[in-house]
């Protein structure tokens, strides 16, 4: 298919295959079928579905165009600004297509008489103040109000990133709603939900950018955008899939619930997906090159034909990719309507730790259980993962071209992560909600221990002398990088002082204001948490040992001084939570109903134990570990000395000893001449 005829007709076999797959889906499994009591009505039940796939699809128009052209266009050129005015016009129907989801869930849930009277209002106003969903579509909808004009508006590289995030904010909250609520694990559908709905957008954004581009980029251009696109969307596919799987199997909950309505549409759904994956793999590794005419053997006129074969090749693949973009998408929309064939359960009156957690509490806490108590967090099993392979790759790419790195740094970085996970998914994870003491332990390592291991491992070192840089003008990963670590921002949270009082004043805000409270009772406060403390500890160690650049570091002395007086203020930290009289979050940790082990006020005695006395080992390590780099600081300015005197003849040392020489004659001489 030719190109600029793909520009026209690429979206409208995107929307008609969704649209196709959509009716079929919620007609065979059921998800618009009439309700038995208070039904909204078929425009309801079809409109729901239909105006979340207005949105589903908007998303990826937004969110996927701004990050694919962020890393593979150039900032100033028209690509650049075509691609920015098609985020903009997707974030208009976003917005529309938010509203009128927020409305139509409002019908769907209250079933309400239509009218123009004031009660009608009234129960909207209260539907969306009152309201998770009616919260969440509002914040949804002002986003996408706000990205219109903010992707019209901009046209720099940092005022296009910085709109970038938001944009993938704005999914967040859409990841709330669904059946991930209503189940059992539906924290972990949550999480599972949010990182499919933002890969798939970040996949299907690229691929509609690199279709409305096309006509306006040179041959050469062409290739170069879609080969960077391919290396997004081998990411997002990964997401995809990981995600996808998860989210699969809390739905079905066992293997024969796949002989179901819900179970064929989601085999649909994965069989385009990866079908998706096929193609994306056949045109990274074969038609990418040949659509290149330096690539392909013979005369220039031989070249000229089978670049030609090949982009005519690679933009019919395109299409089929947007029609089974299209058939995933249509699935999904499908999906969330249609309910899983869970098992019936019979009503028992919830426990206390289940009104608060929702899941009952854990057995007791034995010896074996720190081994095998698992609940993997996915966001951060997908973090690591991704950590650990692109630095590996950078090593491998290092040491394929003959330089070295050492060893040390890559086992510390794997070991890092791994402990990550294992923090985030492992018995921690799994009790950190019942006992205060091990939400310590968890705090302790993901602010002191994990950034230990992970700062020598100098990932920006790394990156900068494996990530190939670009010489066109564009934005790769190199250029990203070194950007963040030379932006105003970087340079004011590594300044030593900073990151020090960050490190330490975060510690008494969090723990003594209601964020202590928000990240037990909202899962989204629970991710800040972690991220939160894993980054302001990695920033102190940083400024205390790490070797990646930053603008300022204190002397050895200094370090050392800084070290001894965070150590001493942790310290008292602890000893304040040992001290406390009344227990800290009373109607959670005092309400779980807990039957084995220490009272909450005595685990949060030993809690505060743990911060004062645990919590110093890798302080200690730290100042082991600067005390060892100032010694070794200072054998090396002593061999730099030794060598300068050997180059020089101790050139220094005579002219110091002539200029002693000198002195003393003229103090002779006056003393001669009295």
């Amino acid at each position: 298919m030719n190109p600029r005829a793909l520009r026209a007709v690429g979206p409208v076999i995107l929307v008609v295959a969704a649209l196709a797959v959509m009716v079929w889906a919620l007609a065979f499994g059921g998800g618009a079928a009439p309700l038995a009591i208070a039904d909204p009505g078929p425009f309801v039940r079809w409109g729901l579905p239909t105006a979340k796939l207005l949105v589903n699809l908007s998303a990826a128009g937004m969110v996927g165009v701004l990050v694919t052209a962020l890393f593979a266009l150039r900032a100033g050129d028209r690509e650049f600004d075509i691609a920015l005015d098609t985020a903009s016009i997707s974030a208009a129907v976003f917005t529309v297509a938010a509203a009128v989801t927020g409305f139509l869930t409002f019908l769907d849930a209250f079933n309400p008489v239509l009218d123009l009277g004031p009660q009608f209002g009234a129960q909207l106003g209260r539907f969306i103040v009152e309201t998770e969903p009616g919260r969440t579509w509002l914040i949804t909808t002002v986003a996408g109000a706000a990205l219109t004009v903010l992707t019209f508006a901009v046209r720099s590289w940092t005022a296009t990133f910085f709109v970038a995030l938001l944009a993938t904010a704005s999914l967040v909250p859409m990841g709330t709603q669904g059946h991930s609520g209503e189940e059992a694990f539906h924290h972990e559908a949550m999480t599972a939900l949010i990182l499919h709905i933002i890969a798939a957008a970040v996949w299907l954004g690229g691929l509609l950018l690199i279709v409305v581009v096309r006509p306006l980029q040179s041959r050469d251009d062409s290739a170069a955008t879609v080969a960077r696109y391919s290396s997004i969307a081998i990411a997002a596919f990964a997401v995809v899939a990981v995600s996808g799987t998860v989210r699969a199997a809390i739905g079905l909950q066992g293997w024969e619930a796949l002989i179901s309505p819900y179970g064929a549409i989601l085999a649909l759904k994965v069989v385009a997906l990866i079908a998706l994956g096929l193609f994306g793999a056949w045109y990274r590794t074969r038609l990418i090159g040949r659509m290149r005419e330096s690539e392909v053997a013979g005369d220039a006129a031989q070249r000229a034909a089978g670049s030609a074969r090949a982009t005519k090749a690679f933009w019919t693949l395109i299409a089929f990719e947007l029609a089974l973009m299209g058939i995933a998408s249509g699935a999904a929309a499908a999906l969330a309507r249609t309910p899983p064939p869970v098992p019936p359960l019979i009503p028992e009156v919830p426990t206390p730790a289940e009104r608060l957690t929702d899941a009952p509490v854990p057995p007791e806490l034995t010896l074996e259980r720190w081994l095998t108590a698992w609940n993997v967090d996915l966001l951060w099993a997908v973090i690591a993962g991704f950590a650990i392979f692109f630095y590996l790759a950078g090593v491998w790419r290092l040491r394929r071209r003959g330089d070295a790195w050492p060893v040390y740094r890559t086992i510390l970085w794997v070991l890092g992560w791994l402990l990550l996970v294992w923090v985030t998914g492992g018995v921690i994870n799994v009790y950190q909600d019942y006992l205060f003491s091990m939400h310590m332990v968890g705090h302790m390592l993901l602010t002191m221990a994990i950034p230990l291991l992970l700062v020598p491992g100098a990932p920006v070192t790394l990156a900068a002398r494996a990530v190939r840089k670009r010489d066109d003008g564009t934005r790769g990963g190199r250029e990203w990088i070194l950007w963040a670590v030379h932006s105003p921002v970087a340079r004011v949270l590594t300044n030593p002082f900073v990151a020090a009082g960050l490190f330490i004043g975060s510690l008494w805000v969090f723990y003594y204001t209601d964020l202590f409270r928000w990240s037990l009772y909202d899962h989204l406060g629970h991710e800040w948490m972690i991220a939160h403390f894993l980054i302001t500890g990695y920033l102190f160690v940083m400024s205390l040992i790490g070797i990646d650049p930053v603008p300022y570091r204190l002397p050895y002395p200094g370090r050392l001084l800084l070290l001894i007086g965070i150590m001493a203020m942790h310290a008292f930290f602890g000893i304040a939570i040992m001290m406390q009289e009344g227990l800290m979050i009373a109607e959670w940790f005092g309400s779980m109903g807990r039957t084995w082990g220490a009272t909450p006020i005595e685990d949060q005695y030993t809690g505060g134990g743990i911060a004062w006395s645990i919590g110093e080992i890798p302080t200690l390590i730290l100042a082991i570990t600067v005390a060892i780099q100032w010694s070794r600081s200072d054998d090396r300015e002593t061999k730099r000395r030794d060598r300068h005197a050997d180059r020089t003849g101790d050139a220094e040392l005579e002219a110091y000893n002539a200029r002693l020489a000198e002195l003393a004659e003229k103090d002779a001489k006056a003393a001669a001449r009295r």
